[in-house]
């Protein structure tokens, strides 16, 4: 009876001390496949704008969403036009984190693609400043310009930490 008493109290504190030690992981084992593109895509801030650039020595910008996306192995057409024939449209009311967000900066339709970040915000590869973050609804130049959004599927999906 004192040995069966013994094995118990034993398994009792190695189990305690087993969730001791994983607990604080247990939140990290999922994330958001969304958050981790948002946090790739402004860790990319201040890279220099280069015309076809697809590399952190410079981005165009459907170069740095393409970047952002494969980090995440999820694959988009090359131009900012084929990546506004993909995905499915979503209402400027109803962005999400990881949505495409695409403009018209040309006059020729869309010309420029960025990633939607939440709060009124997108990063994008700015031509006169680089990788960057600004307002979708800027009234100065961005907001005017706004065609339309994209959601990618499995963006926003919960995703197993790699």
């Amino acid at each position: 009876m004192k040995l069966l008493f013994s094995l118990k109290k034993t398994l009792t504190v190695m189990a305690m001390a087993i969730l001791l030690f994983v607990a604080p992981f247990a939140g990290q084992a999922e994330a958001s496949t969304s958050d981790s593109i948002i946090e790739t895509a402004t860790s990319l801030k201040g890279i220099k704008y280069r015309y076809g650039g697809t590399t952190t020595s410079g981005f165009d910008c459907s170069g740095y969403v393409n970047y952002v996306f494969n980090q995440h192995d999820i694959k988009l057409p090359r131009t900012s036009s084929g990546m506004y024939n993909s995905g499915t449209a979503v209402k400027k009311s109803e962005l999400e984190t990881g949505d495409l967000v695409f403009f018209n900066t040309s006059g020729k339709g869309v010309s420029h693609v960025g990633i939607y970040i939440g709060n009124g915000e997108f990063a994008h590869a700015s031509t006169s400043k680089g990788v960057r973050v600004d307002k979708v609804d800027d009234p100065y130049y961005w907001g005017k310009r706004y065609v339309g959004a994209k959601r990618i599927a499995d963006v926003n999906a919960v995703a197993v930490a790699k």
